[in-house]
């Protein structure tokens, strides 16, 4: 679900666009046995709109810098891996909001 990668933080996320809401929550396990954290945006698929909100949201949620969270892949699907550029000095407050997302169902 995530990783550390050098002073950054890798985090799987799930993305369900064009929910009724907006939430990150929960987790997902795909048929690898990988787990990804689910997230839940009002924007739709196109155009990055839901890329951007997903971004937004995160942002928001860890008092993060919109600029300091890049999508490294899955532009065009689903199941997303961002980068949190400098995570990893605020390792311990951003792992324990993840693990608390993933604990709610």
């Amino acid at each position: 679900m995530w990783t550390q990668a050098g002073d950054d933080l890798l985090l799987s996320v799930r993305l369900t666009p064009g929910s009724a809401k907006e939430e990150i929550g929960g987790g997902w396990t795909d048929a690898h046995g990988a787990q990804w954290l689910a997230a839940r945006v009002r924007a739709v698929p196109e155009k990055g709109r839901a890329n951007a909100a997903l971004i937004a949201l995160l942002s928001k949620r860890l008092d993060w810098p919109k600029g300091a969270i890049l999508l490294e892949s899955g532009d065009t699907n689903r199941l997303k891996r961002l980068r949190i550029i400098g995570g990893g000095d605020a390792l311990a407050r951003l792992t324990a909001l993840i693990e608390h997302w993933v604990d709610k169902t």
